[in-house]
């Protein structure tokens, strides 16, 4: 099986703030299928660190409030592209995340606050049928429900 990773799950320091967010259970989960890390945003030309974003008003904004709504979208659309291409059956993706997040974001106010919604890149993914796992949602197995995979 192909699948996709947002590659701070893996380890990757490629958070806003330099670091990861690196998953044993995502580890076990991928072990002995082919992975594709990725991070749309490093993708879309931002670099390691970076200044915060949300999606405030359905636009990637950073706390400075200044819009990285392209970036953010070139990412997303070049990693969607990448998923496409090499056929994935599957992406696991870093919660609440304005590029990653599957059925959260930070609500746009950077206060911490969480509302129901995608990520650019999630939402990319499952309007074009990948099927997409919040991070999450895998238990200490490694394993997901399938009440917890979002599909187009």
């Amino acid at each position: 099986m192909k699948i996709m990773v947002s590659a701070c799950l893996l380890g990757q320091n490629c958070k806003y703030n330099g670091g990861n967010n690196y998953s044993e259970k995502v580890v076990r989960y991928v072990k002995g299928h082919e992975v594709i890390p990725v991070c749309p945003e490093v993708a879309g030309g931002l670099p390691i660190p970076r200044i915060p974003c949300e999606i405030v008003d359905g636009v990637v904004t950073n706390k400075e409030g200044e819009s990285k709504d392209r970036e953010f979208r070139r990412g997303a659309r070049r990693c969607l592209n990448k998923a496409l291409e090499e056929k994935v059956d599957m992406a696991i993706l870093q919660s609440r995340s304005p590029s990653c997040g599957v059925k959260q974001i930070y609500d746009g106010t950077f206060s911490g606050k969480r509302v129901e919604g995608r990520g650019v890149f999630a939402d990319l993914l499952i309007e074009n049928g990948v099927k997409v796992v919040d991070v999450e949602n895998l238990d200490d197995e490694g394993n997901y429900g399938y009440a917890t995979i979002f599909e187009g």
